[in-house]
């Protein structure tokens, strides 16, 4: 037990926070979680996620908001933490542009709040999420941590394009080590309910129809989550100074066999409608993953067609379970 570190995960009821924690845990780990459990998506797929987390009695939860500066320093006051993995965000391209100043409160003052505690509390890493959305519509692909991303197409991406500066200013200031993963359309069990793969799965299986934007000429480099927890693992244990890096699979999929994949798993045909892109969205993301295997050992496993039988096994299983 000496070896046991104490973690806070914030976020730690949300899908890649969940998992995260789940994998500390495991390890030997003490982790200390906070989420504010609110209801952008069903907040019972969240306590679901916690009910397993409390397995583990090395799990500590505090249902707190990241805005509320004073109920955090509480919690940091009540536990030295060794690092800080700050996963917590307001998610979501498409929410971004009816509910702004969710995404100001959480994203950008949420953040700041956390890493100024980092700060004070003199944590050895702080590890935070970032998102391959501020590329924007980079023309070059793949997508590289040393490409511009000075023209963010949404308010959610320009939000954490902000955080990477606000990390870069802390750390120039304060030496606080920080590292932002660029995650790249994370999936699997436990996954989001607003995103396509669960959205796709529901409707299918309820015979309604599904919406397939741009036409369906969009393509995505979905990262399965367990590919994904391996980096933030790698991203924690390796303190870097300030770094920046991708979490992708590193392979795009276009989205008519992503479809024809779900409905392999799921032996039922969806029924389409195609539309327009929407706001905010682009029409392919890419990630080079050379900098994250350099420097982290980063090495994604699991492809597409293993990905997708997992989540579908998962979503009839949960939702077997919960009806």
């Amino acid at each position: 037990m000496n070896n046991q570190r104490v973690y806070i995960v914030t976020g730690s009821a949300g899908f890649i926070g969940f998992h995260i924690s789940k994998r500390l845990l495991e390890m030997g780990n003490q982790v200390i979680g906070i989420d504010n459990i609110n209801e952008y998506y069903d907040p019972l797929l969240k306590e679901a996620r916690l009910t397993l987390l409390r397995e583990d009695k090395k799990f500590i939860f505090y249902k707190e908001d990241l805005v509320n500066y004073k109920g955090l320093k509480e919690i940091f006051d009540k536990h030295q933490a060794d690092k800080v993995c700050h996963m917590a965000a307001q998610a979501g391209v498409r929410y971004s542009l009816e509910n702004p100043f969710v995404y100001q409160k959480s994203n950008l003052e949420g953040f700041l709040n956390i890493i100024e505690l980092a700060k004070d509390y003199k944590v050895k890493n702080f590890v935070y999420a970032s998102s391959s959305s501020v590329y924007g519509n980079n023309k070059k692909v793949p997508f590289s941590e040393f490409d511009n991303v000075d023209h963010p197409i949404s308010l959610y991406a320009a939000t954490k394009k902000a955080d990477e500066l606000i990390a870069h200013t802390y750390t120039h200031l304060y030496g606080l080590p920080t590292t932002g993963l660029r995650f790249f359309t994370v999936y699997g069990p436990w996954g989001r309910p607003d995103m396509a793969l669960f959205i796709f799965t529901k409707a299918i299986l309820e015979g309604r129809e599904i919406d397939v934007y741009n036409f369906g000429k969009m393509k995505r480099d979905f990262t399965y989550i367990d590919d994904i927890v391996e980096g933030v693992i790698s991203s924690l244990e390796k303190v870097h100074r300030y770094e920046i890096f991708n979490l992708g699979n590193s392979h795009t999929v276009e989205l008519e066999y992503f479809i024809e994949c779900i409905e392999k798993e799921l032996g039922k045909k969806a029924v389409k409608r195609y539309l327009p892109i929407q706001k905010g969205d682009v029409p392919e993301t890419f990630a080079d993953i050379n900098h994250s295997k350099d420097k982290l050992g980063f090495d994604p496993k699991i492809g597409i067609e293993e990905g997708i039988k997992r989540f579908a096994r998962w979503y009839r299983t949960y939702y077997k379970q919960v009806s």
